[in-house]
């Protein structure tokens, strides 16, 4: 089994901002799969289904961004899941916008809602998806920035870079997350 959390903000003014492409990519996967994220449980909406053959727990945190560990220890502590079957699909400012980079370990790089999940983990080592929102211009606030919306022009690039990751995240239910990062890291 793995559990796939996708981070970002509830409530349908968060609902298209680069902050939640992690809620976007979930979304997407679970259509794909014909899986319902309406389970509310530990903090978060859940939905499970198959993919690949395999079972998947797709969760979206409702806690808001910074304290989505919260909801990562809960679904730890009450189902007695394994670390190592966690992947977390989150926006990421030093990839570009389309582009999505797979880790397995590392800091938070300035993302509260990795911070939070280190933080209540106690460790930096869990696979990752970062999809790429690139930087705002100079003189740009970084909080206005991750809570604006998508512009028109980078919309190719977001529906693109949302099914890489469903394709990334497909590859992983089979394959170990080593393998998947070889595949995926362009």
């Amino acid at each position: 089994m793995k559990w796939i959390v996708g981070l970002g903000n509830p409530g349908s003014e968060y609902a298209k901002t680069r902050h939640n492409v992690g809620f976007m990519a979930l979304d997407a996967l679970a259509e794909r799969h014909n899986i319902s994220i309406n389970q509310s449980k530990c903090k978060a909406l859940i939905g499970e289904g198959m993919i690949q053959g395999e079972k998947a727990v797709l969760i979206k945190p409702m806690t808001y961004m910074n304290l989505s560990g919260e909801t990562v220890r809960a679904y730890m502590d009450y189902y007695k899941v394994a670390l190592e079957d966690l992947i977390v699909v989150y926006d990421d400012m030093d990839t570009e916008v389309g582009k999505i980079r797979l880790r397995y370990q590392g800091s938070a790089g300035g993302h509260n809602g990795i911070k939070s999940i280190i933080q209540h983990t106690g460790t930096q080592q869990f696979n990752r998806i970062r999809m790429g929102i690139s930087r705002p211009e100079p003189g740009h606030a970084i909080v206005d920035y991750v809570l604006s919306n998508f512009p028109k022009k980078e919309k190719e690039a977001l529906t693109s870079m949302i099914e890489s990751t469903c394709d990334a995240l497909e590859y992983a239910m089979k394959e170990s997350f080593e393998r998947t990062m070889a595949k995926f890291n362009g």
